[in-house]
């Protein structure tokens, strides 16, 4: 029988044109949410990171998290994801340290490149050489938690003396990496304690580990499913979350055709009308039944350990804690 399943949400912090208020309190109400999703019994709260979004898309995920860290005492906190080579590897290291000692140990990262050239290029950074800064950075990231002093001078990063003081209580924070080509799953299986992205990479992931001498059966999967709600009422869940999903996916869709995104131009993701999406399925409502049956099945096809949904843009704090209710009541409990 398929084992125990913790649940997450995403939170963005967007500020949509459409439902746009000052973004104090949009902060402050979403900090409350997340406390109270905590109450209800979910294991965790994660943030994503994006620049220059019209509509506040959160750039800055490590303060958030410790504002967080605040807020809760139980849930695992963390990205999902960074965009690690945008960071300078030494000072990300300390504040990831100082950010796991404020949550007693709470922290949980989520890293991959980022589809978005715009992105790099207001940083400085040379978006085709992302992967090997990447690597160079997870290296030394990982080296630097273990305790090591650094002297490292290279094409992307030159430390002198550079270690991290002081350190969280743990060797390691728990490292998830995402990605879809043999090489993302390659720097996977050498760097991360698992996998964050496609179930259907499982096979590929498997062979990657096998390939860099580490066992299959240790292997860890964390999956996203951003448009999964359940609901008891599917065509009245359907009607009222359609417009906030809908913003989700056009303004993704047009990130990625924008930025000519490799990899990432999934037809299902291209901008579309309100009633072409409430019609594509895109949307993924089900029943609390069918939603512990669904879960079971991704089990049985790879080791899954963790899946997160998010709370969409716009909708507000009252209604989404409904349906984070109904899920807690219903679903959490089959998979504890």
């Amino acid at each position: 029988m398929a084992g125990s399943l913790s649940f997450s949400y995403l939170y963005d912090f967007r500020n949509p044109e459409p439902w746009r208020r000052p973004f104090e309190g949009l902060y402050a109400e979403t900090l409350d949410v997340v406390a109270e999703t905590e109450a209800l019994g979910f294991d965790g709260a994660f943030v994503p990171e994006h620049h220059l979004a019209d509509d506040g898309y959160m750039p800055s995920p490590l303060v958030t998290l410790a504002a967080m860290a605040a807020r809760t005492r139980r849930m695992r906190l963390g990205t999902g994801i960074a965009l690690a080579p945008l960071y300078e590897p030494l000072r990300f290291a300390e504040d990831c340290a100082v950010l796991d000692i404020l949550s007693q140990g709470r922290l949980q990262l989520g890293l991959a490149l980022g589809y978005r050239r715009r992105e790099y290029d207001a940083h400085g950074l040379d978006f085709s050489r992302r992967g090997a800064r990447f690597d160079a950075f997870l290296d030394i990231v990982r080296r630097l938690w273990a305790g090591e002093t650094i002297d490292r001078g290279g094409p992307f990063f030159t430390l002198s003396g550079g270690r991290v003081s002081p350190r969280s209580g743990r060797s390691q924070i728990p490292l998830y990496i995402g990605g879809f080509a043999p090489k993302a799953l390659e720097r996977v299986a050498r760097y991360a304690d698992g996998y964050f992205g496609n179930i259907e990479m499982w096979p590929l992931y498997r062979e990657k580990l096998e390939a860099a001498g580490k066992d299959p059966a240790a292997a860890r999967i964390w999956l996203q499913g951003l448009m999964l709600v359940v609901a008891h009422d599917k065509a009245a869940a359907l009607e009222e979350l359609a417009p906030y999903f809908h913003y989700v996916n056009n303004s993704y869709g047009a990130w990625m055709s924008e930025d000519n995104a490799i990899g990432m131009d999934d037809p299902a993701m291209a901008p579309m009308s309100l009633e072409a999406f409430k019609r594509s399925g895109i949307l993924q409502i089900l029943t609390p039944q069918e939603a512990v049956a669904h879960f079971r099945r991704l089990q049985d096809k790879a080791p899954l350990e963790q899946f997160t949904m998010m709370k969409p843009p716009g909708l507000p704090a009252e209604r989404f804690l409904a349906y984070a209710s109904l899920f807690a009541r219903d679903v959490l409990p089959h998979f504890k």
